[in-house]
């Protein structure tokens, strides 16, 4: 990204994108301010309401005091005659200018006259005279329609009244289907117009529930909002061009001033170290000018150091070849030694590959640099060292690539010429490699075949030290190394450790009946089945004897039997080539112990213990089978 793009950027980052923040909150900011202030005055109206509802209320309460100590219609209710009742309560309807009256006996009105949209009711209890209950009472005296335009006189603002989904009455001459009133403040649409709204529930005749609405139009408020933005937008506007032009400014000064440190530092780079940067005036960038200038002056000097420093180097780089014989980490020191050819023949990039056996494919165990561009030409090296077994060097597209052989040392004569076992290869594109980059590189190349062996002698002794000679299992050291370490893991991170041991069935018979070659070869074959069933996780062992243990981390005791059970019938299946006195392949079987960590035992020598009564448990119920140590625990 060139500077001038960052400087774009750095503008939009810290101009730009704040003010689109700011412009978008502030925006929400007015918007919510005049929806805020006129949701004030839409409940401070709705307030005005709620104490005409509350004075019709109290007028409904009034008249339902006459109704109720009306003589005739006591009369007339305590007798049960529905049509007297009606009648004098159409009397009284006149007589007291009510709206509507209703009296409702069991679940259904007895008595229903007046208006049926009459509203706002007062309710009271009909009791005889000897306390026992009529029916319910309810009177009204107001209308919706005159309600409603009470209010709007009042407030100033539209009035919706709703029963059921249906609107009784308004200012707006909308009728019919009453739209959603929500509870809270809020903008609804009623013909063709959005309003903010605030409404009230009131109770209506036989429990209906009567809503009422304060209606304000919104379109002041948006006419509000509309003029507020406009005004932030203008000083929104001119800070942002005043920003702007002062980033222009700063910007081409700072490009004037970086062009001239680009010149200098381009004739440098073509070997001009007399260029010098112009510097004005005292800020940073003057002062990144004189350094500049002392640095030029200072290369001449520092070329002739690191002429001489190479020299060094290349001494330092045999030396350090000749401590690679004494390192026992191969895959550490192939690393070391490609990096070290890499710089020493000035290589672009190089890996290192190795195989575990002579007919085995090479695998890449060590790179430097890149090898994107070098791939072909290290293959087409390395394909020539393994078909010629000396060192290559060869060039395919502008690459060249050197490459050496890693050769495993001689043992003995009857080994034969030594093996190929890797391969150290480097690369670089367009100039060939000088003949003393050649000589470093197989210098190197050799010093790490010999150190690659010695890994292999070490390796190979520390196998053999925890390693059973007959078998290839585990030794019983190695064995108690690891169930003390899988122990301990397993108390720390809670997960179980299982221990099989298996024990050969009449061993001691096979020995004095076939011979003590036939012993071992049925202890190699079961070691081979109990090798084959485990997991690489897994640690098989000798433990002593015919007597042989499994250690299963992360594994609970039904993994545990489950594992042993398949060791005992592959065991079981064994057709060993020992003639038996019936002229019958040997058949041996083994019987096995389970225990786990925690379930079974708390330590490396009770899990042993358990796995090894276990054992015996099954060993003395009959062989050819796998008891649980929990089986044991329980019997």
């Amino acid at each position: 990204m060139s500077f001038r793009n960052r400087l774009t950027l750095f503008f939009v980052l810290i101009v730009i994108v704040p003010m689109l923040s700011l412009t978008v909150v502030l925006f929400t900011l007015i918007a919510d301010n005049e929806t805020g202030k006129q949701d004030a005055g839409v409940a401070a109206r709705q307030t005005a309401a709620i104490h005409l509802y509350d004075e019709a209320r109290d007028a409904a309460g009034k008249a339902l005091v006459h109704v109720g100590r009306d003589l005739k219609l006591a009369t007339a209710l305590r007798a049960g005659d529905q049509v007297a009742a009606s009648r004098r309560a159409t009397v009284l309807l006149d007589e007291l200018s009510i709206k509507r009256i209703v009296i409702v006996r069991g679940t259904s009105p007895f008595v229903d006259v007046g208006s049926t949209t009459a509203v706002f009711p007062a309710t009271r209890p009909l009791t005889d005279t000897d306390g026992a209950p009529i029916g319910t009472l309810q009177v009204s005296t107001s209308g919706p329609k005159s309600y409603a335009t009470l209010v709007k006189r009042v407030t100033g603002l539209n009035v919706l009244i709703v029963r059921g989904g249906t609107i009784l009455a308004d200012t707006l001459g909308v009728g019919g289907r009453a739209p959603a009133l929500p509870a809270k403040p809020a903008t609804v649409e009623v013909a063709g117009g959005k309003y903010r709204t605030a409404a009230f529930r009131v109770p209506g005749f036989q429990g209906a529930q009567i809503r009422v609405a304060v209606l304000g139009s919104t379109a002041k408020v948006r006419s509000n909002v509309r003029q507020s933005r406009l005004f932030a937008g203008a000083l929104l506007f001119g800070f942002f061009t005043l920003a702007f032009l002062f980033a222009l400014l700063v910007s081409r000064s700072l490009q004037r001033q970086i062009g001239g440190f680009l010149e200098a530092a381009r004739r440098i780079g073509s070997g001009d170290f007399g260029a010098r940067v112009p510097t004005v005036g005292s800020d940073e960038f003057a002062e990144l000018g004189d350094e500049f200038n002392r640095m030029s002056g200072e290369l001449e000097k520092k070329i002739a150091e690191v002429e001489a420093e190479q020299a060094r180097l290349a001494l330092a780089m045999r030396r350090i070849g000749e401590t690679f014989a004494s390192n026992l980490d191969r895959d550490a020191l192939l690393e070391i030694v490609l990096r070290t050819a890499v710089d020493g023949s000035g290589a672009a990039g190089g890996r290192a590959t190795i195989r575990s056996r002579p007919e085995a494919q090479l695998h890449q165990v060590a790179q430097a640099g890149s090898l994107d561009d070098l791939t072909a030409a290290l293959r087409q090296a390395e394909a020539a060292v393994l078909e010629s077994g000396a060192s290559r060097e060869v060039t395919v597209g502008g690459v060249t690539a050197l490459a050496h052989p890693l050769r495993a040392v001689q043992q003995s004569e009857e080994d034969g010429p030594p093996r190929i076992t890797g391969i150290v290869s480097v690369a670089r594109p367009g100039t060939p490699f000088r003949p003393s980059e050649r000589e470093l590189f197989h210098y190197l190349a050799g010093q790490a075949s010999v150190s690659i062996e010695n890994v292999g002698l070490h390796e190979r002794v520390e196998r053999q030290a925890v390693t059973d000679e007959l078998t290839g299992l585990a030794n019983r050291r190695r064995f108690q190394q690891v169930l003390s370490g899988e122990v301990e893991r397993s108390r720390r991170f809670g997960q179980p450790v299982g221990l099989v041991m298996l024990d050969i069935d009449n061993f001691k018979k096979v020995n004095d009946t076939y011979g003590h070659p036939a012993g071992d070869l049925v202890l190699r074959e079961v070691a081979r089945v109990v090798r084959e069933a485990s997991r690489e996780i897994d640690e098989p062992a000798r433990y002593g004897g015919e007597e042989m243990a499994v250690i299963l981390p992360g594994t609970d005791v039904e993994g545990a039997f489950q594992l042993a059970e398949r060791i005992r019938e592959d065991i079981a299946e064994l057709r060993l080539p020992i003639r038996t006195a019936e002229d019958e392949p040997l058949r041996v079987t083994a019987s096995f112990g389970v225990a786990t960590h925690p379930h079974s035992a708390a330590d490396p020598r009770s899990l042993i213990a358990g796995a090894d009564a276990a054992l015996y448990e099954a060993k003395h119920s009959g062989k050819n089978r796998t008891v649980r140590a929990a089986e044991v625990a329980q019997s």
